[in-house]
This record gives C-alpha cells, structure tokens and sequence, in this order.
C-alpha cells in the first residue's frame, strides 16, 4: 500500500474536524488558519516519523501549504455560494 502526505493530512485533519465538532461547538473563523497549522505541522511530524519524507523541512514546507490551500478553497467555495445567495 503506497500511502502519500494527503493520505496523512487527511487522515489528521479528519481527526481534528471530529474532535472539534465533539468537543467544541462553535470555532471562530479566526482560529480556522490556527487549527491549518496545527493540522500541517501534525502532519509533517507523522510523514518525517515515517520516513515518508526524509527532510522535515520538506515535508513541513508541503503539508503547510497543503493545508493553508485547502482552507483557502474551502473559503473560496463559502464567498462563492454567499455571493450567488445575495446577487
């Protein structure tokens, strides 16, 4: 089985999604990027630990921007919609 850094950011941020939503009702949009970082810099861990990545600064570099990307379209996605609900 190939297992790749998405597989591990998604793997991770599948793990704070839940606990959030158990734990924690509401979040702030102004902690979203805090909770990306926490999220990348997790990630980068676990790919350095498993020697998917052998550079941790390689592998930080890619789960961060992997990460601030996804939270970046997933922000897009939300304006998108609102703009369409309003015009």
């Amino acid at each position: 089985m190939n297992i790749n850094i998405t597989v591990i950011i998604a793997l991770v941020a599948y793990i704070f999604g839940a606990i959030t939503k158990v734990f924690i009702t509401k979040i702030p949009n102004k902690f979203i990027p805090l909770q990306n970082t926490i999220i990348g810099i997790i990630s980068a861990i676990i790919c350095w630990i498993i020697k998917l990545e052998p550079n941790f600064i390689t592998a930080l570099i890619a789960c961060m921007m992997a990460t601030m990307s996804a939270g970046g379209i997933a922000d897009l996605t939300k304006i998108t919609k609102s703009e369409e609900d309003v015009g």
